[in-house]
């Protein structure tokens, strides 16, 4: 039976209600030409296969009547007729049962639908196919919207090739074969959300994560709220089931719309007949003006469409944005100058919206003599060396930044949240420069809130206040409780309960031996407090899940990193190496991705404090006066799982031997993983 059938019930044909036609294939009209499919014997009578040839999918049958080559799918719903069988002559699709002629396609009577066939030649060297000449492919919509993304600086895509995506993961390859961008298959969709969110974090700059329909893209959701929580620029692309079953319970056929409604600040579908290539520009301009989540839906079908307008170039960014280095208004900066002046021990407070003006603030800081804390989502902004530094403030933080606020009586915050773990004194005087204007004052008052560019502004403060008066004598102090402090972390690095290694130790190596202009990705859990209080950062670039606080985050972060890493010599970030830190827990979550890293020889040094449990979730157990519970985790030797699958394993028993293994991994040119083992309670 043909898919021409009235009834939408197929049945199986009768064995004597037809012969199948014998009749030989027309040679293609126009130009054609002759193809190798096999040898002679390759294919036994009575069987069926598929071969390509080029970009074409071919059925191949052999019967009595000779060789036969059909297209690779049946006229009722694209079945892969090479997956057939042959029954009483018959070539009988996998899916639905429908008959077609082995040799010309045409149907049982009285039906007259068929796939095309093509005629097949026997050589004395093997079966040939005489093939139509290919047309050259027209500009599709995804070539407009590829186009667009790349001229908006899109120079990596993270993600998954699919069924309902093929048409743009095409468009996709052909790009990168141009050398127009880079394609990394993930093993998981949500570690290709962290990746492309890590690269906005760290650049400030557009990466792109893509998926399939449904599941693929519901997975790419929580790396997708890392983004939105912490304003870094990132592009989801998400295809989708075709519009023709969209809406009517087909497989994977979920609301994308709705689904990420919530997530991201743009979000369109690309229908027939759209301007693909201005709205990827809104896409673009969106994710990178407002450091937010932008979103587009890509029908199966309209992937492939020709271009609308196939003239029209694509869009881009030039006569799109505008400067954003915006100065403080007068009143405000008069308003600042005046706390500040009235000040005897001001005190600045960093976070992560301060990256791209730390210099100029750390000049206001020697200017006034101002003693800095970071956020922890702000550690590494300034080195712990500087004389004025005081390491990070808050639940993760050192006792020098806490001693300070205590002291101070006057603030200054640059891109800072004031979420409650960081602990920012709201009783003080207050002056709080950010970009976003509902960021300034948003859980409490203010004294001074301050809209502008954080560069911008702390070098028009500088100005202000540049005859203030200067005692001079926060540095000093500043010595005296780093003393202190490096004092009580020397006597934590020799507790030993006999259960592990402890945490201060762990980071004390990691502060001589990773590499100053390093990028280091930090996971969730107890080993990133011990981070916080620990590792003394001396020009490293730390990136972590800061307000979504995602665990699982810092290996596939890594690989946003890396590629990152990967610019032309002379640009910011090539060339430097990455080391991610995780728990055991937060690893577990997206391991496999080590199999991509190998896959694409990415140079990360991952560090792994393993201690056997969920040691953040049992302190907090502990802490609310619970019994400690399900929180054990049953791991294998993550040392020989990374050697398992191509990378540098080690494991690490005891403190004495770090060094050898952290500098043996930093070395090695590839994935390495050290596998440190931890005490859960020495943290």
């Amino acid at each position: 039976m043909s898919d021409a059938s009235p009834d939408p019930t197929p049945s199986v044909t009768e064995p004597d209600a037809a012969t199948p036609s014998v009749a030989v294939p027309a040679l293609p009209a126009g130009e054609f030409a002759w193809h190798r499919l096999m040898g002679v014997d390759e294919l036994d009578v009575g069987r069926v296969t598929t071969v390509t040839v080029g970009h074409e999918s071919l059925c191949v049958t052999r019967t009595e009547a000779g060789f036969g080559c059909l297209a690779n799918a049946c006229p009722h719903q694209g079945g892969p007729l090479g997956e057939g069988s042959i029954e009483r002559g018959w070539l009988r699709c996998p899916w639905h049962g429908y008959d077609y002629s082995p040799l010309d396609g045409t149907p049982p009577p009285p039906f007259d639908d068929a796939p095309p066939a093509f005629r097949t030649e026997i050589r004395p060297d093997g079966v040939y196919v005489a093939l139509p000449a290919t047309d050259e492919r027209p500009r599709t919509v995804s070539d407009q919207l590829v186009e667009t993304m790349t001229a908006w600086g899109v120079a990596w895509v993270f993600g998954m090739v699919g069924h309902s995506n093929l048409g743009f993961a095409d468009t996709l390859r052909a790009a990168e074969v141009r050398g127009e961008l880079q394609f990394v298959g993930v093993r998981h969709e949500g570690a290709a959300a962290f990746a492309a969110t890590a690269y906005g974090k760290l650049t400030g700059e557009l990466a792109a994560c893509f998926a399939i329909a449904g599941p693929g893209s519901t997975n790419l959701l929580t790396g997708l709220y890392d983004a939105k929580m912490d304003r870094a620029p990132v592009l989801a692309l998400s295809g989708q089931v075709p519009s023709s079953v969209r809406g009517r319970g087909a497989f994977q056929d979920t609301d994308l719309s709705a689904a990420f409604a919530d997530v991201s600040r743009y979000s369109a579908t690309v229908q027939a007949g759209s301007d693909a290539a201005e709205l990827m520009n809104l896409a673009c301009k969106t994710a990178l003006v407002e450091r937010d989540v932008a979103h587009l839906v890509l029908p199966d079908e309209v992937q492939v469409l020709p271009a609308a307008a196939p003239e029209r170039p694509a869009g881009s960014p030039q006569g799109r944005t505008g400067d954003r280095g915006v100065s403080p208004a007068a009143g405000a900066l008069d308003a600042a100058a005046d706390v500040l002046s009235g000040s005897k021990r001001p005190m600045i407070v960093v976070g992560h919206g301060a990256r791209s003006g730390i210099d100029d603030i750390v000049a206001l800081a020697e200017a006034i003599d101002a003693p800095i804390a970071t956020t922890f989502k702000g550690k590494g902004l300034i080195a712990d060396q500087h004389r004025l530094a005081c390491g990070v403030l808050g639940r993760s933080g050192t006792p020098i930044a806490s001693w300070f606020m205590n002291e101070a009586d006057a603030l200054v915050t640059f891109g800072v949240s004031f979420a409650n773990h960081t602990g920012i004194a709201s009783y003080k005087p207050i002056v709080q420069v950010d970009f976003d204007p509902m960021a300034l004052g948003r859980f409490h008052a203010v004294t001074v809130p301050m809209l502008a560019d954080v560069g911008v502004a702390a070098q028009a403060l500088a100005g202000a206040l540049a005859g203030r008066s200067n005692a001079g004598t926060s540095a000093a102090e500043v010595a005296a409780r780093w003393d202190i402090w490096r004092a009580e972390k020397q006597r934590r690095r020799a507790d030993d309960r006999g259960s592990g290694m402890n945490a201060a130790g762990v980071f004390e190596a990691l502060s001589r031996l990773v590499p100053t202009d390093a990028v280091m990705p930090v996971d969730v859990g107890n080993h990133a407090y011990s981070f916080g209080r620990y590792f003394e950062p001396c020009g490293q670039t730390v990136l972590m899940s800061g307000y979504l606080g995602s665990i699982g985050f810092a290996f596939p972060a890594a690989m946003g990193c890396w590629a990152a890493t990967q610019r032309a010599p002379g640009s910011q970030w090539a060339g430097r190496p990455v080391v991610s830190v995780s728990g055991d827990g937060g690893f577990g979550q997206y391991a496999m991705e080590l199999t991509t890293a190998v896959k694409y020889v990415m140079d990360i040094t991952h560090v792994l404090l393993n201690n056997g449990e969920l040691g953040k979730i049992s302190k907090e157990q502990r802490a609310a006066e619970f019994d400690v519970w399900q929180t054990s985790l049953h791991n294998p030797s993550f040392a020989e799982f990374a050697e398992l699958c191509g990378a540098m394993g080690r494991q690490v028993t005891a403190a004495d031997e770090l060094d050898d293994a952290l500098s043996e991994a930093l070395a090695h040119p590839g994935p390495a993983l050290v596998e440190a083992l931890t005490d859960p309670l020495l943290v």
